[in-house]
């Protein structure tokens, strides 16, 4: 379908090129230049959803199974695990997640509580989220992560249905009212977090007019889809064009793009929030995370708590972007560098003053 599409693209541009020269029809000059094919065909970026990039869902079926028997098995003896499902608020679609909690809990409503957010454009859960999800059971929270519209793992028609900024927030939201249905949770004390495209959804849930968070953190968080998809490319762009809530660019849905990029919506922070970012992040590039950290530093100066590592040790893919989540593959333990040991330092500080895992109401 996308080469039938884009050599449809390619020969109307021969098309355009064909029309005689304005000087020919009695008009100013205008200057012909040769088509470059193999460029017209690297820019073209579809808007028609059935052109969305495909993927293996069968394979990726398989790898998350392996994915749920090593969260089973690290999880024995050391915390609570188990694999639920909840239904949007905003549609109901079934949600998948994880939920993880103190083998013993204290009691009635005795625990603060993480809904935890997923990084990548049709990213998902993955083990090297567990040396901080055990660290953050020890620490006395009980933890949501859920695999919104738009995860692998889950066959294709959930897939396609992604919808970056759009209803995934929502199906995020989702988190908190199934937390709400844990007698050890208390819902006065439930904080959210996530990296990247998880740190951008919970940046989304905290500059909403109303949430029902006390507490979020966004590491190295996506939060202008202008600036981005301007960088990223058409390889990226693809991705974003052809969601059936979206298709187009930002160019051809300016409003769109705009109620999905956090940075336009810091005004309406009330809740306290933690950015992390780095300087050689060559994912979320440091030119996109700079204007958020400049806005909440000049606007929500009392709500906001914001850090700049500056060239910190890389992370194992991505450089700078991972900083904060190096993780030894073969253990599943922290990797520690001084700027991860650092930043993990001032969040479990920052979710501490204003969640309280360690009281029990």
């Amino acid at each position: 379908m996308r080469t039938r599409v884009t050599l449809a693209a390619t020969a109307a541009l021969l098309a355009a090129f064909a029309v005689p020269s304005a000087s020919a029809q009695g008009g100013p000059d205008r200057r012909v230049v040769p088509l470059d094919t193999a460029r017209a065909r690297m820019l073209y970026v579809s808007n028609r959803p059935e052109d969305h990039p495909v993927a293996d869902y069968g394979r990726h079926i398989e790898v998350k199974a392996v994915t749920d028997s090593i969260f089973a098995a690290r999880s024995r003896g050391v915390m609570q695990y188990r694999k639920v499902t909840y239904r949007s608020p905003v549609d109901g679609l079934e949600i998948p997640a994880y939920v993880y909690a103190p083998l013993t809990p204290r009691g009635n409503r005795a625990h603060a509580a993480m809904v935890w957010v997923h990084g990548g454009v049709h990213g998902n859960w993955t083990e090297n989220y567990l040396p901080f999800i055990i660290e953050a059971v020890n620490r006395g929270y009980v933890v949501i992560a859920p695999e919104y519209r738009g995860s692998t793992g889950y066959g294709r028609e959930f897939h396609e249905a992604i919808d970056y900024g759009g209803k995934e927030v929502d199906d995020v939201l989702g988190a908190y009212d199934y937390l709400r249905t844990l007698p050890y949770v208390d819902p006065d004390r439930v904080g959210v977090m996530g990296w990247s495209h998880g740190g951008f959804i919970a940046a989304h849930l905290l500059f909403r007019g109303t949430t029902p968070f006390k507490a979020g953190a966004a590491m190295v968080p996506v939060t202008n889809l202008f600036f981005r998809l301007a960088y990223k490319g058409p390889g990226y762009q693809r991705s974003f064009s052809t969601q059936r809530e979206v298709q187009g660019l930002p160019f051809e849905k300016r409003e769109e793009y705009k109620r999905r990029s956090p940075y336009y919506h810091v005004d309406s922070l009330r809740t306290p929030l933690l950015v992390h970012v780095a300087t050689n992040d060559d994912d979320v590039n440091f030119e996109e995370a700079q204007p958020l950290i400049d806005a909440l530093r000049a606007r929500k100066p009392h709500l906001s708590e914001t850090k700049v590592y500056v060239d910190p040790t890389p992370g194992p893919t991505s450089r700078g972007h991972t900083f904060n989540r190096r993780v030894n593959r073969e253990t599943l333990e922290r990797d520690d560098s001084p700027e991860q040991r650092d930043s993990w330092n001032r969040t479990w500080a920052f979710l501490e003053e204003w969640l309280r895992p360690y009281a029990s109401r």
